[in-house]
């Protein structure tokens, strides 16, 4: 039976930077790296939020991101 085993987990935040001369939006993203593979979803909110406030522009999404080794 095939296994998943985690190898790294980066936080990707999402701002808005402003618009484009069409009056849509743009977005920018900023992600991290060497996040602890155990980190909890409140502990990754708190971050982010912490990171976000540090930032100019609003914070908009957060994303989680783990990639994983598949062994058989």
């Amino acid at each position: 039976m095939a296994q998943a085993i985690i190898k790294d987990t980066k936080l990707k935040l999402y701002f808005e930077i402003g618009m484009n001369e069409k009056g849509e939006p743009v977005y920018q993203t900023k992600t991290y790296s060497n996040i602890k593979k155990e980190s909890t979803p409140d502990k990754l909110a708190e971050v982010a939020q912490v990171l976000g406030g540090l930032c100019e522009h609003p914070l908009l999404g957060v994303e989680k991101l783990d990639n994983f080794d598949i062994v058989m």
